[in-house]
């Protein structure tokens, strides 16, 4: 390690949830948190002062029990008793070979001997008709300590005080069960449950719900089995939080990494790397390597996370909706992916008059139907000319959130826990588990491109097909394409670790520290300072070229390795609605893996300390570029008073703005430039430009299209065609010219799928010495969303272009508004007339 490197040293060294119970004497409302009584300390939740509900909406409550006594909740130091426990519990469910064995496991744990013991509980469970796996999934999350799940939450008479509603619920289960059997013949089960009035405990909703809730526990047992399943979830929760409790207490930031990361000594380093935007001769190169390499090439999109901060609503039927749907610069964004990566597969066609389909795996989620809504957008674009078969869509599992306090699982309602994606890191152990990698290489790929869909900037250029030139040519298992880190930004940073082993070994290798991990390493997550430490780490941006192989090992291993980078992230609220209606907003998370993180499993191991040119040896690399050439998200709605637009969808629109402005300023043409973000806050951005990707999308092929002309403040000019000339274009108002070719034509294949055929049929496009005057965009109008590309106009120039036809110009100055459609099989010639146009 070159000793004038700066490194930062470390040397060896609920808000609660509540279950609102009304009193049947309406003048005197009684609110208290309801949970069982455990021979073994739980973490339980304190009385809230928030108000109670309404006592016009009485429930009839069946009490057939006296009361028993509920002890206090545990403090927090009382974790690691409860971690112990559960781990004793896990290492006998690991021993036990049957479910039988599972079962009579859980059956003597104390919390399940505990609940089994209540009146009449078996006899529910038999009467719901649940199986061995059911039965097995429930008795683990009563052992996890989070029975309160089941809390049906009865009201109780004022005189009867406080008891069990867990019990309460299973005693009016009973007795409407043993009503059930007399009036219908003994019938009873399952069926009788599903049927019973409303009014009893358990009725058609709630039965969905249980349903519900077992399904979300059986793929927390089925995914997370590496670590334990849902007992292994919730150690880990507790881990964390104990963890987390130990770190605010210590000063001594460097012994507690140490201890755990199971090393001596630690040293994080800002990487080196090509800056793509300086050696620009090695940037092409790289980049032409990416464009030979594209039939070795898959494509991952991460899509299954919530992203609440967009807050993104079906306008007609108010669902709310995936980060996905969302609609930026006239489509959505994940229609904006598959854009970019159809212009890098044309470029390939161009270059090489092959055509390349490269496969596109999709990580999903049930969160806000993110898995219905990107299915149906697919099969209604038909797969985008692309066939069904080169897409697979995988579904990422929903994880528990929990209470920052006491580990406790937040719930909206009985059977219905709260619920998230758990994290984008998922996806190395999901891929395996559901045969993503085995589907990419029956399609005969080696590596992958990752992007995120609220990036809309990652494909700018040079930057994503160097990333992938580079993994792909010199046999990496991981790369990142990273740039300047912006102040206060809730992203992490890219460092080089540099660490000593317990077995003396001395290990490097690029990898992330998430913002939320800041603290840990002694960095500050404020506004940096010059001398900070995290002024000189490059910013994480989620872009990766991933080996398949490297991956898939990792994802294939039963242990806590493939779930890279696990988090329990308590410094934001989780809020959500109970079933009163009520809005809360509880300190709390969910464990969430970090699909970057895999990069821990690529360390470079040597018998001596590297003091110098470690990083070109090693099996990571890290590229760089401008940041508006590598990331600029769309992923949290602006609020109307916000100052800032960083990470909103007007933020990331004025960063393409000064894409275009770089570009075409490279092409001789004269246009103004975009200031800083503060600047457009409360205005209109100065002009708007939206060129299609397959234009180029590499910057050197477009600058062979565009050539002098200027473009004036406020116009606007949209290019939907990639057979395209301009030579000496002056635009004052709006332009806009569109294929339905863009890049070829569809036929249907031997499946009857309609398939894009590169080149074939495409619309065509030539502007020579031609000034385009009218009054375009009406900028005044308050009904303009200039990110969705919706905009009011009082004039354009707008031409369209039918199958494969042509529109040519030469000499000519257009006013005012006009609109040229040419018929498919046509070419419309446009020249200078006596007094006006000649077609």
């Amino acid at each position: 390690m070159a000793s004038s490197t700066r490194a930062s040293s470390l040397l060896l060294h609920s808000h609660k949830t509540n279950h609102f119970i009304f009193s049947l004497n309406p003048k005197k409302p009684s609110l208290f948190h309801s949970f069982p009584s455990l021979s073994s300390p739980s973490f339980s939740l304190s009385l809230s002062s928030s108000p109670s509900p309404s006592t016009s909406s009485t429930i009839t409550r069946v009490s057939t029990v006296p009361l028993e006594y509920v002890p206090p909740a545990p403090d927090s130091n009382n974790f690691q008793q409860e971690i112990s426990r559960l781990k004793t519990l896990r290492l006998k469910l690991s021993t036990s070979k049957t479910l039988k064995q599972k079962l009579k496991v859980l059956n003597s744990d104390s919390k399940v001997k505990h609940f089994l013991n209540t009146k009449g509980f078996e006899r529910v469970l038999g009467s719901l008709g649940l199986g061995l796996n059911e039965l097995f999934l429930v008795k683990c999350l009563v052992a996890a300590g989070q029975d309160h799940v089941f809390d049906m939450g009865f009201g109780e008479r004022e005189e009867d005080g406080l008891r069990s509603s867990v019990k309460t619920a299973l005693y009016a289960l009973v007795e409407m069960i043993e009503k059930w059997d007399v009036n219908n013949g003994g019938s009873g089960g399952k069926e009788g449950f599903a049927k019973s009035q409303k009014g009893s405990v358990l009725v058609d909703e709630e039965s969905g719900d249980l349903k519900k809730l077992l399904k979300i526990l059986g793929e927390i047992e089925e995914f997370y089995d590496c670590i334990g399943g849902i007992i292994g979830y919730q150690i880990m929760v507790l881990e964390l939080l104990a963890q987390s409790s130990v770190e605010m207490q210590t000063t001594n930031h460097s012994q507690h990494v140490h201890e755990s990361m199971d090393c001596h000594f630690l040293e994080i380093h800002p990487p080196t790397g090509c800056d793509l935007s300086q050696s620009t001769e090695y940037a092409s190169q790289a980049a032409l390597w990416g464009i030979e390499g594209l039939p070795d090439l898959g494509e991952i999109y991460p899509l299954g996370g919530s992203a609440d901060r967009l807050g993104l609503v079906d306008p007609d039927t108010g669902e709310c909706l995936p980060a996905a749907m969302l609609p930026y610069c006239g489509r959505t964004l994940l229609e904006g992916l598959i854009r970019d990566l159809q212009a890098r597969e044309f470029l390939y066609f161009k270059l090489y008059g092959k055509q390349c389909i490269t496969p596109v795996a999709i990580m999903t989620s049930s969160a806000k139907n993110n898995q219905e809504h990107i299915t149906s957008l697919c099969e209604r674009l038909g797969w985008f000319g692309r066939g069904r078969s080169s897409f697979q869509l995988f579904e990422q599992p929903l994880v528990p959130t929990v209470s920052a306090d006491d580990g406790r699982w937040l719930v909206r309602k009985p059977f219905v826990p709260v619920c998230k994606p758990g994290g984008h890191g998922v996806i190395w152990k999901l891929a395996y588990d559901k045969g993503i990698f085995q589907w990419f290489y029956d399609h005969g790929r080696k590596g992958a491109t990752v992007r995120q869909v609220s990036n809309v900037v990652a494909a700018t250029d040079v930057t994503l097909l160097a990333l992938a030139g580079i993994g792909l040519h010199h046999g990496k298992k991981l790369g990142f394409a990273s740039c300047k880190r912006n102040s206060g930004a809730t992203e992490g940073i890219n460092v080089l670790i540099e660490k000593k082993n317990l077995d003396g070994k001395w290990a490097y290798g690029l990898s992330c520290i998430e913002y939320t991990e800041f603290d840990k390493f002694g960095i500050s997550s404020g506004p940096r300072s010059p001398d900070s430490l995290q002024a000189e780490f490059p910013a994480n941006t989620n872009i990766l070229y991933v080996d398949l192989p490297s991956a898939k090992l990792v994802g294939s291993t039963r242990s806590e390795r493939s779930l890279p980078g696990i988090v329990l992230n308590t410094k934001k609220s989780v809020v959500y609605m109970d079933y009163f209606g009520n809005r809360h907003s509880v300190p709390g998370g969910r464990l969430e893996c970090t699909m970057q993180n895999i990069a821990d499993n690529f360390l470079n191991t040597y018998s001596s300390r590297c003091y110098k040119d470690v990083e070109d040896k090693l099996d990571t690399f890290i590229v760089y570029n401008e940041r508006r050439r590598v990331t600029s998200s769309a992923k949290k709605k602006r609020k109307h008073a916000d100052m800032s637009l960083h990470q909103t969808p007007d933020g990331s629109l004025l960063d393409i703005m000064r894409n275009a402005y770089d570009l075409l300023l490279q092409c001789d043409i004269d246009l103004p430039e975009v200031e800083g973000n503060d600047k457009y806050v409360d205005s209109r951005p100065p002009f708007l430009i939206f060129l299609h990707p397959a234009l180029g999308p590499l910057w050197e092929v477009t600058r062979q299209k565009f050539h002098g002309g200027s473009i004036s403040k406020g116009s606007e000019l949209q290019i939907e065609v990639a057979e395209f000339l301009w030579r000496n274009v002056q635009l004052e108002g709006s332009m806009i010219i569109a294929a339905e070719n863009i890049m070829g034509s569809t036929r249907n294949d031997e499946n009857g799928e309609p398939i894009l055929k590169h080149g074939h049929r495409c619309g065509r496009c030539k502007l020579h010495n031609v000034k385009v005057l009218n009054d375009g965009i009406d900028w005044s109008s308050g009904d303009n969303v200039y990110w969705k590309h919706d905009v009011r106009r009082f004039e354009a120039l707008k031409v369209i272009l039918h199958g494969n036809s042509e529109f040519e110009v030469n000499d000519v100055t257009i006013q005012g508004n006009h609109v040229f459609e040419v018929p498919d099989g046509h070419r419309l010639k446009i020249t200078s007339g006596d007094p006006d146009l000649s077609c």
